[in-house]
């Protein structure tokens, strides 16, 4: 006897239809493969359930032995997994063919993964022989056009692609950067440079990262959102933090011509920590205002002010400490401040939070 067996190794029939598997006659492989196509259109597995039917009738038309067309399932993702439910449905298959003859198979699959499954089929019955779907397509422009444009949809395949073929347009230009902007009209580094960006942003999806930052920051303009203007004050004290800092290594490089790594740094953080934390109260201020606006105010929110100003005048003492501008002393009483500011923000406000408790969210009066 001779089976013609169709194999889904990720189980789209299963998935994307309500039939159930292994399927088991000619009508019911037929059904199967319209079920599949009317949801899902794009899919290969359809046309190897109908190749499997057409097999079947060519050999049924020959007259030569008994032929029945069968089609079974694995599962999605896990390779090892998907072979044993394969092997596990064949075995439903076999056990339904109610025949004395040994039974041959021949295969039907739409690729190379779905032939990985062919040491299970073996290990059961005879292979006579492996059929695969390749599905013609037209190649013209629209054909090209449309492929690329799957490309480009597919997560897993712009992330295989892509991002390897951005990295390597950026090379040239990267490079040119590096010889001293040796080439600054170079026409054709600016273009890859920026085709590799382009791709790159693909690859990773940072098209709909953007896309979402933009969307969010839209809806928060018109819901009145205080963060979309605190975040916007607190990036720019950011800036004005990094500045203010480079200003101050200026200064301490102009008094000590050698400075060490912990030098450099306590410079860096003893001019920028003030705006820094300017920029973290203020965003956090923010955030704790919308909360309470949108009615999920909770007390313990406001200990983000507060740890921040902590943290910036431990930042602050143990810099100028490194630099030599305060004592010992003074260092040891802005950690103990810092602790105790943290401390008693925390027990302040949980004591709050269960005391005066919510109302509606929002703090109670």
């Amino acid at each position: 006897m001779l089976l013609v067996l169709c194999v889904d190794l990720d189980d789209d029939v299963g998935r994307k239809t309500a039939v159930e598997t292994p399927v088991v006659g000619r009508d019911a492989v037929e059904d199967a493969a319209v079920a599949l196509a009317t949801v899902d259109p794009e899919d290969s597995d359809s046309n190897v359930l109908f190749e499997g039917v057409h097999l079947y009738d060519e050999l049924t038309a020959e007259g030569s032995e008994t032929v029945e067309v069968a089609a079974v399932t694995g599962r999605e993702g896990a390779d090892v997994e998907a072979n044993r439910a394969i092997g596990a449905e064949i075995d439903t298959v076999l056990a339904r063919l109610t025949t004395g003859e040994d039974v041959r198979a021949i295969v039907v699959t739409d690729g190379a993964q779905d032939e990985s499954v062919l040491p299970a089929i073996r290990s059961r019955m005879d292979i006579d022989g492996v059929r695969r779907v390749v599905v013609r397509q037209a190649e013209d422009l629209e054909s090209m056009y449309y492929t690329i444009k799957q490309v480009l949809n597919d997560p897993e395949t712009r992330g295989t692609i892509l991002v390897p073929l951005g990295i390597l347009l950026l090379i040239y230009p990267l490079a040119a950067l590096a010889n001293t902007l040796g080439m600054p009209g170079d026409a054709f580094g600016v273009g890859s440079g920026l085709l590799g960006l382009y791709l790159l942003s693909r690859g990773l999806g940072l098209g709909e990262a953007i896309d979402g930052a933009v969307e969010r920051a839209r809806s928060s303009l018109y819901a009145g959102r205080v963060t979309l203007v605190t975040y916007v004050v607190a990036l720019a004290l950011l800036g004005i933090g990094g500045a203010s800092g480079l200003e101050m290594l200026d200064s301490v490089r102009q008094q000590s011509t050698v400075l060490g790594v912990g030098e450099t740094i306590a410079a860096v953080v003893a001019g920028s920590i003030h705006w820094l934390a300017a920029a973290g109260i203020t965003s956090s201020l923010g955030q704790v205002t919308d909360e309470y606006l949108a009615g999920a105010f909770r007390w313990r929110y406001l200990n983000a002010p507060f740890y921040i100003l902590a943290i910036a005048g431990i930042g602050n003492a143990v810099s100028f400490y490194v630099l030599g501008e305060v004592t010992l002393s003074y260092l040891a009483m802005m950690l103990t401040a810092g602790t105790l500011l943290g401390l008693f923000s925390t027990l302040a406000f949980a004591v709050a939070e269960s005391r005066l408790g919510e109302t509606e969210g929002r703090p109670s009066v």
